[in-house]
């Protein structure tokens, strides 16, 4: 998927969470900036709109 919009949307939740997810790491002696956590974030908004897309199908096919 390719939405901005939606793109924007996943980024805004995946920020709501960052300050838990760093704390985890910090927990656990694991250290990183905000350039190492960029990768992270762009694999998580990937995940999102893959799980954005499956949602979509699947409440497609039940709507039939």
């Amino acid at each position: 998927m390719n939405n901005p919009e939606m793109n924007m949307k996943f980024m805004q939740i995946a920020m709501n969470h960052l300050p838990e997810g760093k704390k985890f790491l910090d927990d656990k002696g694991i250290e990183l900036n905000m350039d190492d956590l960029q990768p992270m974030l762009e694999l998580l908004l990937n995940v999102m709109s893959e799980a954005y897309e499956l949602g979509l199908e699947d409440g497609k096919s039940e709507s039939k």
